[in-house]
């Protein structure tokens, strides 16, 4: 398997480099360079087979020889023991046609468990075997950062950085990142929105002296291997209801796209995919870019499924390369032209079948806390802010009939006690914190505050990781 940028000026590169370098040096994404194509025979061998051996076939493909398959299983294996379910994304009915599926039963209680734990493994592995080490640096709208905190800590070969937007995370979602006890983790709290600091990590990406200096690499969705590994959960859900002799929808709460983009794999590999269902709240830049095949910038407001505070969601160039037929350069201009202008125009071949496969729905902060209880009152369950909009999508393209009657999974991104404030105020209910995380809010906090300022979060860095001394 070899990765290709979506910019198309970079060079190509295997599975074990790709996981490394994250960000392509032309700015772009990598991608798989064909698709991995599964016949149903391939599918059904599945069904029925425990989370980690699905993952194991579902990632091999993308992998290729840069891992031994010994070192693949050993990895899945240490990534998925630690989650709180045996089947680490169990599904939930909530109505005849509808499902949940729980994506937070790992050490954060966040989705983005399920891919960081096994990118800290993959991470261990090829550092060890090539004797080096790197300095990840990422942005967080909430749920990233404590999840690769989490992957990363105590790693010999690893220094993490995690930016995070001052003041517009939940203080469950703060406390998971600045309380971690580790010496190779630095928090970072920057005087901005979610935007900015994922802005800044890409142009740290985009020098090449500083990236070089401290063998900078990234735990973002940026990074291939987040979506690659969050691919099997699409897979495992499916297969639970009845793929791939039937097909399934999905919807997703989605800000940055990078859980999306893992469901449009999937189907590129051939499994049976027939909506895929975008939920957003106020910054809703990918509900209207579906909705019209335009996208406008706008100012993050905040809400209170901070998670998807984004107005430019860095994972849609992916989806755009294919948009674009794989023309990196024009998609390169195109990007470079949004950035520059503030909105951008989908090419009009190809978007017809783009919108048919993606739906997209909006609801505000009046609208998601009535979802949250409504699911409540005809459930019993509590779900988080995001959780909410998904189902809420799901419901709507349902009732629109442009879900039609094909099973739903809607994917819970967040156990709701990361939001308590929340659901206490749709519900009347607070969630408490499982046992492991129940001392949360007294443990003390360690983190830095810097301005919305490049050179001083660079010089941050530089004076913080160890390799930033070194060369």
């Amino acid at each position: 398997m070899r990765y290709i940028s979506t910019r198309g000026q970079a060079p190509k590169l295997n599975f074990e480099a790709a996981l490394l370098t994250g960000l392509a040096r032309d700015g772009g994404l990598y991608v798989p360079e064909t698709w991995p194509q599964w016949s149903a025979g391939q599918f059904r061998k599945l069904a029925g087979k425990p989370y980690e051996q699905v993952a194991a076939a579902v990632t091999k493909p993308f992998i290729g020889s840069s891992l031994k398959t010994a070192q693949l299983d050993k990895a899945i294996a240490a990534a998925y023991g630690t989650f709180r379910h045996q089947a680490v994304a169990p599904l939930v009915q909530v109505d005849e046609s509808l499902w949940l599926m729980e994506l937070f039963h790992g050490p954060t209680l966040a989705f983005k468990d399920v891919a960081l734990q096994l990118l800290g493994q993959l991470y261990d592995i090829v550092l060890k075997e090539r004797g080096e080490r790197i300095t990840v640096v990422g942005a967080t709208s909430g749920d990233t950062g404590s999840a690769a905190l989490e992957a990363c800590k105590n790693r010999q070969s690893i220094d993490i950085f995690i930016l995070h937007p001052k003041g517009r995370v939940s203080d469950v979602q703060r406390r998971q990142m600045t309380t971690i006890e580790a010496d190779n983790i630095h928090n970072i709290a920057i005087d901005g929105s979610f935007d900015d600091c994922q802005d800044m990590v890409k142009a740290m990406f985009n020098d090449p002296k500083f990236r070089d200096r401290v063998n900078m690499s990234a735990v973002n969705s940026i990074n291939w291997a987040r979506v690659m590994a969050q691919i099997v959960y699409y897979v495992t859900g499916a297969l639970a209801l009845g793929a791939p002799d039937r097909a399934v929808n999905f919807a997703v709460p989605s800000g940055n796209f990078g859980n999306v983009f893992a469901g449009y794999a999937a189907r590129a590999m051939g499994l049976p995919i027939d909506q895929l269902i975008v939920g957003s709240n106020r910054n809703d830049i990918l509900t209207r870019f579906f909705n019209s095949g335009a996208m406008k910038m706008s100012k993050v407001a905040p809400s209170l499924s901070p998670s998807m505070d984004i107005q430019v969601s860095s994972n849609l160039e992916r989806l755009l390369f294919d948009l674009f037929d794989r023309q990196g350069k024009k998609l390169g201009q195109a990007m470079t032209d949004f950035r520059e202008t503030g909105s951008f125009a989908a090419p009009k071949r190809g978007w017809a079948a783009t919108a048919k496969l993606f739906k997209a729905y909006k609801l505000d902060d009046r609208e998601t806390l009535a979802a949250m209880r409504d699911v409540h009152k005809r459930t019993g369950m509590l779900v988080d802010p995001h959780s909410a909009i998904g189902l809420a999508a799901a419901l709507e393209a349902r009732i629109s009939g442009k879900g039609s009657a094909t099973p739903t999974i809607a994917l819970a991104t967040a156990h709701p006690a990361k939001f308590p404030d929340a659901v206490e105020k749709a519900t009347g209910i607070r969630p408490a914190l499982p046992a492991h995380l129940a001392d949360l809010l007294s443990r003390k906090e360690r983190l830095s505050e810097l301005p919305n300022d490049l050179g001083k979060v660079q010089d941050y860095v530089l004076a913080h990781t160890r390799l930033g001394h070194n060369r």
